[in-house]
């Protein structure tokens, strides 16, 4: 079996602590911080350390631990206060990813329950740790399903290409995108993969080359622009990326530059697969238009490559996401099952299915 990195835990009891990669410093150097306040949570969500919608959502719902830990011999009523607190300022962090604020909420409700049936205050924060925990659990199993699905439309001796890093290290498991190419491999198809670099932050070349690297899975990385012309000399044989939130019309937000390469893939007649789990989907936003995109410092641009790279006065442009409509979307593979040429109906399907509403 190929081995992915895990990219956070948590450590000890309700006085515990996250340990997490610090994915800004790969691939020159692998450390593992210990994050023990909210404070430091938001910190390490919006400068990347911790990056991807699946694991942000398992972060947030350790943060909200972190920020009701000390609370265990208060009343109930300081302890649902802190944890909205919490929720609140975790809320703040990142805008685009929808999972953030998925587990957020699955907080809150947890909370409100309990305290609506009179819990006490050590009975609140335990019950909080453990769904956060339940939270990441769910993710592990989520990601191993969507690998077992994705798996099951590549054959023996492919080339994926994949843009950005959806991989262990933007989830609390194996991954999304990346997690169909490590089933494959245990089935041993012999699965080979084209990264993207992903300008102007490389997680595609830092991240996603690091982990296949490390899982022992033959990776290539070529920069953005060569996507369409590898794809036009037949060395790509599907492309699979993840998401950072999808409509309920089924429009995809991933990435910047997925778009493009999107594009790319149905120019030269190539599946264009997007792995994510259902809590991925924001059932309130129907049309992909609508969704709000992260724009980030220009300073990733200006010196993305440790130096100045763009003239003194030049204006910088710098959109974290765009949205791939759903026309050019070839299915969307989720732990329930794969959504072929998605589609509103078909979308609220799935969610209805999976019990979500919308």
């Amino acid at each position: 079996m190929s081995q992915h990195p895990e990219t956070l835990s948590w450590h000890g009891t309700l006085d515990g602590h996250v340990r997490m990669i610090e994915q800004t410093l790969l691939p020159t150097e692998h450390r593992v911080i210990e994050v023990s306040t909210v404070e430091d949570m938001i910190g390490a969500i919006r400068r990347l350390a911790v990056r991807g919608a699946p694991a942000i959502g398992v972060a947030a719902a350790y943060g909200v631990v972190l920020g009701i830990q000390h609370l265990h011999e208060a009343h109930r009523d300081e302890v649902l206060a802190a944890a909205e607190n919490a929720c609140d300022q975790l809320a703040t962090s990142r805008p685009t990813a929808v999972n953030l604020f998925w587990a957020l909420e699955r907080m809150r409700t947890k909370a409100k329950s309990l305290h609506g049936e009179g819990a006490t205050g050590a009975d609140l924060c335990q019950a909080l740790l453990e769904e956060a925990q339940g939270i990441h659990l769910s993710d592990r199993d989520t990601c191993r399903r969507i690998g077992e699905h994705g798996a099951a439309l590549l054959k023996k001796d492919q080339a994926i290409l994949t843009h950005c890093n959806a991989g262990a290290l933007a989830t609390g498991g194996m991954g999304t995108a990346l997690a169909p190419v490590y089933v494959a491999t245990e089935q041993g198809k012999n699965i080979r993969v084209y990264a993207d670099e992903t300008r102007p932050l490389l997680q595609g070349a830092r991240i996603t080359a690091w982990e296949l690297s490390e899982a022992g899975i033959d990776v290539t990385v070529i920069t953005d622009g060569m996507a369409a012309r590898v794809m036009g000399e037949g060395r790509i044989d599907c492309v699979i990326v993840g998401s950072d939130r999808i409509t309920r019309g089924g429009d995809v937000c991933n990435k910047i530059g997925t778009y493009g390469v999107a594009i790319a893939a149905r120019h030269h007649g190539l599946p264009f697969y997007v792995a994510a789990p259902l809590s991925t989907v924001d059932p309130k936003l129907l049309d992909g238009k609508d969704i709000p995109i992260e724009e980030r410092n220009p300073e990733e641009i200006i010196s993305g490559l440790g130096r100045r790279i763009t003239p003194e006065g030049s204006k910088i442009y710098n959109p974290a996401f765009d949205v791939t409509p759903r026309e050019l979307v070839t299915a969307i593979i989720t732990e329930v099952g794969v959504i072929e040429n998605p589609s509103q109906k078909k979308m609220e399907a799935a969610l209805k299915g999976a019990g979500i509403c919308f």
